[in-house]
């Protein structure tokens, strides 16, 4: 996978001289690339595009294929329409299929058609804790020669990879699909920032306290663009699943990546998940011999890690009555109260933290303990657990702690992304009623790793990412504005008041847990048919034929086609601003054209599972329910404004409009425009931003604008001066 490199560079990068840091333009060629299904189907949909031009102009099709290995693990469309019952799992499993026979149909095709082209079927487990546990290792092997495993992945948190100590990040579908092709990425010479790592983490704390605080403090210096390395003694107290977490959030405290070392405790992990005994012997030999093996300055102390959270609800919203209660009947299960900071639903999901066996038995641990003396969840909390890979439920019914995270809700209702990505579904009527009704701030608790607006559920605008054992926790005391220093989750049996601390698990009994629970066997058997362990998944029949037959009435495969939209925003607009991956609005232009199309409001899905459909995308580019476009002030939504008419329209009809009268159309947007992921489905003539997030930078201007700021941010030019100087 090498590329031939400027003397120069090549020296530079030996010496590690810092000056040539982000000057000195690199190629870099991956040796593998990996996707999700929500960014992965475009880039084969691009791919089968492209057998279709080659076959036109009288080339031979069967030629268009990756040139590197590529694996799509489908982890983002199982939804929890079912939760708080053991057959929710099997429920949810037959709704995904039946949401998504087309997609599955599409990519089958794929899997059968192109070569260096695998297919991780639904319900095995999320992208990146599969490849942490089953497809990266760490050094890679080809003709005889050895080098160091990298890849680029089409999902940000691709980063989590580097807790395995292998390059890696997210990149956009563009760049994925030319690295695919044997292209390289072209990059400056990264700028390295270390992070050493003292102490251990004290009691009561977890790998995701240590996580949001790094967040916080490197967010405060600065590390976009950045490659930050984990470094120091206080990497011995961190397990792999540890490392892993911090390195999942890289995209959070906008570095490149977070990498940590190959050490012994890398060796461990490689063994516990099952890989072979040469493949660990190898590592080690390798590693030794190029004298990469761990024997990178901010200084974070383990023990000053923060263990709660609650104050932002009045620092954000303006909650003033934190006391207003509305009664809500709900049926069989009774009247409830809600309130401002109410926690409506209490998530366990993301690879994040369903990596992490500490975190997850911990997690087990507290549900006992809470179970034992007689706490519940309050009825109007919407539980649910969704592990990370089929392995997780395999040491957690081994520890014997599915029955008790049961007995508090937190079913298991699918393996993969569900509430992380928006896939939450509609909360009862009744309580989604209350709260507009009231214009209550209601919350959730998850252990993902985003909490944008409008990203986990539209009802809740508070949104708090935590972890395990504490998303079991907020969800027994059902609001997120509890003390737990002070203030009890409730009373046991005998009217005694417990505390959080009354029910925590020590370190100890996690780590005797995890010791007697969890075991190489488990990683072997669930990833030794990996590619065909779905029955489900084997029986969709399979299209043939080298070129893909596409379907004129279909709603989510298509031939892509480019899209203008017109907005002015602020600073921040995050990518799940640009091209939401949630839940598709009734009444919005996406609405609209699925039921015009005789798709049922139960079968929308989200727009994240109609990516291959590029009718349905267009129509959600910019359709945030939270988004604040300047030229429609005081309206939150994807609105706009016709120029010169003055007419507030959609942004989808809008952008129809311009083309027709063929103006071209730009977007003006202020520092940190898209931060996060998914950039293609965004693209436009002409953008200005006075920075954009790395997985926007594909994105170029034709030509390039270069509007005069006059030194001010983006906020300071007001809708009337745009339309002045381009409207």
């Amino acid at each position: 996978m090498g590329l031939r490199l400027p003397a120069r560079t090549s020296s530079a990068l030996r010496a590690g001289v810092p000056e040539t840091a982000g000057k000195e333009e690199i190629p870099f060629k991956p040796a593998r690339v990996v996707m999700q299904d929500f960014t992965g189907v475009p880039a084969v949909v691009d791919l089968a595009v492209m057998r279709d031009a080659v076959a036109d102009l009288g080339g031979d099709p069967e030629k268009v294929n990756p040139l590197i290995p590529v694996d799509l693990v489908i982890d983002h469309s199982v939804q929890v329409d079912y939760y708080g019952i053991r057959e929710a799992l099997a429920m949810n499993a037959a709704r995904e299929f039946e949401r998504n026979r087309e997609r599955y149909e599409f990519l089958r095709w794929g899997q059968e058609s192109f070569d260096n082209f695998r297919v991780v079927p639904p319900a095995t487990g999320i992208v990146h804790q599969v490849n942490l546990e089953y497809l990266a290792q760490v050094v890679q092997e080809q003709d005889g020669a050895f080098y160091p495993d990298s890849l680029v992945g089409t999902d940000s948190h691709t980063t989590m990879i580097n807790g395995l100590g292998v390059l890696g990040w997210g990149v956009g579908g563009i760049e994925a699909e030319a690295v695919m092709l044997g292209q390289p990425i072209y990059m400056l010479l990264p700028q390295v920032v270390g992070v050493k790592l003292t102490g251990e983490l004290p009691t009561g704390t977890t790998a995701t306290d240590l996580v949001l605080t790094v967040v916080q403090m490197l967010r405060a210096h600065g590390v976009v663009g950045k490659f930050v390395e984990f470094y120091g003694p206080g990497l011995s107290e961190l397990s792999l699943a540890d490392r892993a977490t911090l390195a999942n959030m890289a995209p959070e405290y906008g570095a490149t990546m977070g990498i940590f070392p190959v050490d012994e405790e890398t060796l461990a992990y490689l063994a516990l998940t099952g890989r072979k005994k040469a493949v660990v012997e190898r590592v080690r030999a390798y590693m030794e011999a190029q004298g990469m093996f761990y024997h990178a300055e901010d200084r974070v102390a383990l023990k000053d890690m923060p263990t709660a959270f609650a104050a932002s609800l009045v620092d954000r919203f303006e909650v003033e009555d934190s006391g207003k209660k509305v009664a809500v009947e709900l049926g069989e299960q009774g009247a409830v109260e809600l309130n401002h900071g109410a926690v409506l639903i209490a998530a366990i999901t993301s690879c994040t933290n369903t990596s992490n066996p500490s975190a997850m038995v911990g997690a087990g641990l507290l549900a006992r303990n809470a179970a034992e003396r007689g706490l519940a969840v309050p009825a109007y909390v919407k539980t649910s657990l969704a592990p990370g890979s089929r392995v997780v439920s395999r040491y957690l019914d081994a520890a014997g702690l599915t029955e008790s995270l049961e007995a508090l809700g937190f079913h298991t209702v699918g393996y993969g992304c569900t509430t992380c990505i928006g896939n939450s579904v509609p909360l009862p009527e009744e309580i989604a009623a209350a709260v507009a009704d009231n214009d209550l701030v209601v919350c959730s608790v998850l252990s993902g790793n985003r909490n944008f607006e409008g990203r986990v559920h539209a009802v809740t605008k508070a949104n708090f990412l935590a972890s395990p054992p504490l998303v079991v926790a907020y969800a027994l005391a059902g609001r997120a504005t509890i003390d737990f220093e002070r203030e009890p989750l409730g009373q046991d049996q005998e009217g005694r008041e417990v505390f959080l601390r009354d029910i925590w698990p020590s370190q100890d009994q996690i780590r005797d847990a995890v010791a007697r629970s969890l075991t190489p066997k488990m990683f072997e058997e669930e990833y030794g048919n990996a590619f065909s362990q779905n029955e489900t998944w084997n029986a969709i029949p399979v299209p043939k034929g080298t070129r893909y037959a596409w379907a004129e009435e279909s709603t989510r495969s298509s031939q892509s086609k480019a899209q203008r939209v017109l907005a002015k925003l602020g600073d921040s607009v995050t990518t799940d601003h640009i091209s939401p991956a949630g839940a598709i609005a009734v009444g919005s232009p996406g609405g609209e054209y699925l039921t015009d199309r005789g798709v049922e409001r139960k079968d929308w899905n989200s727009y994240g599972s109609r990516r291959g459909n590029h009718e349905v995308m267009m129509r959600g580019t910019f359709a945030n329910i939270r988004i604040r476009n300047e030229l429609v002030p005081g309206v939150e939504g994807g609105l706009t404004r016709h120029l010169p008419s003055g007419e507030q329209t959609t942004m989808y009809e809008a952008a129809m409009r311009y083309i027709e009268e063929g103006v071209p159309s730009i977007v003006i947007a202020g520092k940190e425009y898209g931060v996060g992921f998914e950039p293609r489905l965004g693209s436009q003539r002409s953008l200005s931003a006075r920075r954009q997030g790395r997985n926007r930078r594909e994105l170029r201007a034709h030509p390039p604008l270069e509007p005069d700021w006059d030194g001010h941010s983006a906020a300071a030019i007001s809708p009337a001066k745009i339309a002045t100087r381009w409207g």
